[in-house]
């Protein structure tokens, strides 16, 4: 069975009881559901892990190439930050769309810059937990 993945970065863990007005009501735990729902009715199986830790999460992502077909990224704060996990996109073959609940680029100025936008399939900000479900739609193949 082809796969997805859904991977989310530091303090996602929170969703449901962090800054509720910019990230919603919605836990985790919801949306990794809602995505698997979706990504099932298209013969599809989504693995989901959340990580603080930014080796985990570059570990995940070498993992995942030859075993899934894409990645769902919502690298939370590393966005801004972080050239490991940059480099760890680019050293793999799988399509990566980077996923923000909130509009980044409408917020404070440092959330404005993605280290790791260049180098993903696409970005979708602002659109809350529908973002997900949008990027695991555009990494099945057309013919689906």
């Amino acid at each position: 069975m082809k796969q997805l993945l859904l991977l989310n970065g530091p303090n996602l863990n929170r969703l449901g009881k962090r800054e509720p007005g910019i990230y919603g009501s919605r836990t985790l735990q919801d949306i990794e559901q809602t995505v698997s729902d979706l990504v099932q009715t298209y013969g599809y199986k989504m693995d989901a892990f959340q990580s603080n830790h930014e080796g985990e999460l570059i570990d995940r992502i070498h993992e995942a190439d030859g075993v899934y077909e894409g990645i769902i990224f919502n690298p939370g704060a590393y966005t801004h930050t972080s050239v490991a996990l940059r480099d760890a996109i680019s050293s793999i073959e799988v399509p990566v769309i980077e996923v923000h609940l909130s509009n980044v680029h409408s917020r404070e100025e440092f959330r404005h810059t993605s280290m790791l936008a260049p180098v993903c399939k696409g970005q979708i900000v602002g659109l809350g937990d529908q973002g997900y479900k949008l990027a695991a739609l555009a990494l099945l193949p057309e013919k689906v």
